[in-house]
């Protein structure tokens, strides 16, 4: 299989899981606020192929999502973007630069702020519009729900795709999708591991708390 075809072959495939990760693991956290696992599957695909890929799968996976599944017509996709890409492309563009152990830790935290700022000024200037709430009312929302919302989102995308980057690269490699080349360099984070799990174990017990299942 070429270079190519090869690419064209992996973008379907991370389309596919992202979109499904939407349609099953859609989970709703706050008011109308959920979160759904996409962008983990979008950031890894970045992380390995570079920005640019997550920037196309991010655009096909809205664009399917918003004649699909969605309530929210164009500017809900246009906010999926952007959450997305705030998140994936920036880790992605970060550790395409670096690629090694603190890239990918400066990645994904800059990743993670990056969305948390984003999100609270585009729902700020856009969630008034699609949703039909006064804007004093989106704002007076902004730090009690918004913010705590992106934040667990962010704590659970960074910690599952650092989670999931060393199997998932290790199987990629076994498979011949990539060259041996494409890995975190330095020694094994376990520290970084154990972090990671924390937050993610901190960020599921929050939304089940909030769901009343706990």
């Amino acid at each position: 299989m070429d270079s190519k075809t090869k690419r064209i072959t992996t973008t379907a495939m991370l389309c596919a899981v992202a979109y499904v990760a939407v349609v099953v693991g859609r989970v709703p956290v706050v008011l109308f606020l959920k979160y759904d696992p996409k962008d983990i599957i979008i950031t890894l695909g970045g992380l390995i192929w570079g920005p640019m890929t997550s920037l196309t799968v991010s655009v096909i996976v809205s664009l399917i999502e918003m004649v699909t599944i969605s309530e929210n017509g164009v500017l809900g996709c246009i906010m999926n973007i952007i959450s997305t890409c705030s998140f994936a492309c920036t880790a992605s563009v970060i550790y395409k630069k670096k690629r090694t152990l603190p890239g990918a830790v400066t990645g994904l935290v800059t990743g993670s702020l990056m969305m948390v700022l984003a999100m609270l000024l585009w729902n700020y200037l856009i969630t008034p519009i699609y949703m039909g709430y006064p804007r004093e009312a989106v704002a007076e929302l902004l730090l009690p729900a918004f913010l705590p919302f992106n934040l667990l989102k962010a704590g659970l995308n960074a910690g599952f795709t650092f989670l999931l980057y060393k199997p998932v690269i290790t199987a990629l490699r076994k498979a011949s999708y990539i060259s041996g080349a494409q890995n975190v360099q330095g020694r094994k984070p376990v520290g970084l591991w154990l972090f990671s799990g924390v937050i993610v174990i901190t960020c599921i017990l929050l939304i089940l708390s909030l769901n009343g299942i706990i």
